[in-house]
């Protein structure tokens, strides 16, 4: 189990980018990488588009008045003559400036953790994962749901056979808070997700299928997808040519299926985020509104709710436990799984430690690149009327 005893040898000096006042996301980062404070100081950022702002944002977090920068270029200018600059930063800003600050970051020689999708294009998460790797440096992304405990369980059901032959996999992630465009005009969040120049190419694709996605992923790593075909639409006609509702058929190489469904207008819906595996003997399935339980369905015998951190759960997936079974976990908690885990990779490569990279199980740049491949080809084949594309 984690106590929030030390994983590394100190704490990396960590900065943000993004993050600030108006919106919620860049607290889900600061829960995340502040709940083990042996892991990350948040000592300087950037917060704000508007620097009077976000320097008051800054200060009220604890941060100094000198390290609270006006933007990002400064900040990595600044903080590279200090002899004790940040290591590391987090990007939680709107889509379309991904690609520049987490560039700007690497060349800086910081390690990085970006709000996914993590770009446009798939070309521009080959170039970041080649200059990571010439920098030496670590990018994780923030698919925030993927360290909930009960993943890992059912990564080492699917990898120990308890559920036989994979046939099929079922994802979901929809809700019903964008039903009408109201939000479009009030919120800041809300208004530049649907708009193209800044979300990219998808809306709900890309801001909530990536991390079913990813999950399903990490969950079934041996699966390769083959191809996808995809239909959306945008149910609020203002928000076109980006959808607010998806589905997507897949094919794995191996005979899989799978199918997705994304949506925002799923009206009455709070949050409809699930993920069943199922097998030629068993099926498994979570629910981010039960994060604290998994159905275990074999053919024939009663279907059994496994509990988070009960002994009977494989060792892989109590090593994330933090709070015993007495007590509930959730969505903060993820956070802080794998915001330690970037911390472990990022100490691990700075010391070459090769070993402890190729088994430690987060969402690093090749998920990232993953997540952006699955939003451009679910993309082209809507494009293209629905059809059969390969991934």
């Amino acid at each position: 189990m984690l106590n929030g005893e030390k994983k590394i040898a100190r704490p990396f000096r960590w900065a943000m980018v993004g993050g600030g006042r108006t919106g919620n996301v860049g607290y889900k980062h600061r829960l995340g990488a502040l709940r083990d404070n042996t892991a990350f100081r948040l000592v300087a950022g950037a917060f704000d588009i508007d620097p009077a702002r976000g320097k008051d944002f800054g200060v009220n977090l604890g941060v100094a008045p000198e390290r609270c920068y006006p933007d990002y270029k400064t900040m990595f200018a600044e903080e590279a003559k200090r002899e004790d600059g940040i290591e590391v930063v987090s990007i939680a800003t709107p889509n379309a400036t991904h690609f520049e600050i987490c560039k700007a970051a690497l060349n800086a020689g910081l390690h990085v953790i970006c709000e996914k999708p993590l770009f446009f294009e798939i070309a521009q998460g080959e170039e970041i994962k080649a200059l990571a790797a010439k920098k030496g440096k670590i990018v994780g992304v923030t698919y925030g749901f993927s360290g909930s405990q009960l993943l890992l369980q059912m990564r080492q059901m699917v990898q120990n056979g308890d559920l036989g032959d994979i046939h099929m996999i079922e994802l979901q992630y929809t809700h019903g808070f964008a039903c009408d465009e109201m939000g479009d005009k009030v919120s800041e969040g809300q208004k530049w997700r649907v708009n193209p120049k800044i979300a990219g190419p998808s809306f709900v694709l890309g801001d909530l299928s990536t991390h079913t996605y990813y999950m399903s992923r990490l969950i079934c790593p041996d699966l390769k997808l083959k191809q996808v075909l995809c239909d959306r639409q945008s149910f609020v006609k203002s928000r076109a040519p980006l959808e607010d509702n998806a589905y997507v058929m897949m094919h794995y190489e191996n005979g899989v299926v799978g199918r997705m469904w994304a949506s925002a207008v799923n009206a009455g819906c709070m949050n409809g985020h699930r993920i069943r595996i199922i097998g030629s003997k068993a099926s498994v399935e979570f629910s981010d509104n039960q994060p604290n339980e998994l159905l275990y369905e074999v053919q024939g015998k009663p279907i059994q709710k496994m509990i988070r951190s009960m002994p009977y759960l494989y060792d892989e997936c109590n090593a994330d436990e933090r709070l015993g079974a007495l007590h509930a976990e959730g969505l903060p908690e993820s956070w802080a799984n794998i915001y330690l885990k970037f911390a472990i990779a990022m100490d691990a490569k700075n010391r070459g430690d090769e070993a402890t990279l190729k088994n430690l199980v987060y969402p690093d740049i090749n998920a990232g690149v993953e997540g952006v491949r699955w939003v451009t080809r679910c993309v082209e084949s809507a494009d293209k009327g629905g059809v059969w594309v390969d991934f």
